[in-house]
This record gives structure tokens, C-alpha cells and sequence, in this order.
């Protein structure tokens, strides 16, 4: 079994989506597995890795309003260290994911039609996102 491992860097751009989906097709590309998992561990805590709609960014306007309105920030938490942002983003964290594993097949990661991989930023300001890449096949 092949083992492949890569950190990839992410500068985020406040609050967004950052779409990373040909990022880790070339990466699956590199390690030369054709048949296995990718697996993705994203090392933070007020940021999250999701997959989904591509197509169309409304999808994605909705998901950021909706998660605005779930947990909002100046909502008077104990933990603003870092500011009214930080605490909500590690609200919104624990909701959603940090980590994802997709198939391999044919070399290829198995994503449906319409699916994207993302770093959703929570953060007001740009970050500096390590995203860990593990290939296994």
C-alpha cells in the first residue's frame, strides 16, 4: 500500500469559500495512486473544510447567511481573546467538519457532478490555513 502525505497552505480572504478542488486533484495526481482514499485534515479551529454545490454560488451566499444568523458574532461569549469573530467561528466550526475523506478511482477523486471541496473561512480577516493531504491506495 502507498502512502503519500503533503501539507498544502491556504491564504484565506476573510470570511469566504475557498475553493481547493483541483488543488487536491493535482496532489492525488502526484502521489500516483489510482485506486485508495484521500483523506483531508484541516488544523484549525475556526475554519472548516466542507464539500459542496460548485455550479451555482448562490449556494454558497445562503450557507454564509445562514450560518450568520445560527451563530452570530457580539453575542456576548466569554472567549473574545481574538476578537468578536473568534468565538462564533469556533461555533461554526464544530458544526460543520475539519476533516473529509473521499475516494480514488482511476486516479481520480470521486466527487459528484456538482461537488467542490472548500476551506470556509469564519474569520473576518485573512488567515494562513494548513490543510493536511493523506493518500493511502
Amino acid at each position: 500500500m502507498i502512502h503519500y502525505q503533503k501539507l498544502l497552505r491556504v491564504t484565506t480572504t476573510g470570511k469566504s469559500f475557498q475553493n481547493i478542488t483541483s488543488k487536491i486533484a493535482a496532489i492525488v495526481a502526484e502521489s500516483g495512486v489510482t485506486t485508495g482514499l484521500c483523506t483531508l485534515f484541516l488544523r484549525h479551529t475556526s475554519a472548516s473544510l466542507v464539500i459542496q454545490e460548485n455550479a451555482d454560488p448562490d449556494v454558497l451566499i445562503d450557507l454564509a447567511n445562514f450560518m450568520a444568523k445560527l451563530v452570530p458574532e457580539g453575542n456576548n461569549y466569554i472567549h473574545d481573546a481574538e476578537g468578536a469573530d473568534d468565538m462564533p467561528g469556533h461555533i461554526r466550526t464544530v458544526l460543520t467538519h475539519t476533516s473529509e475523506t473521499i475516494p480514488i478511482n482511476n486516479g481520480y477523486l470521486v466527487l459528484g457532478t456538482w461537488q467542490g471541496i472548500y476551506i470556509w473561512e469564519h474569520r473576518q480577516h485573512n488567515h494562513s490555513r494548513e490543510l493536511v493531504v493523506h493518500i493511502s491506495g
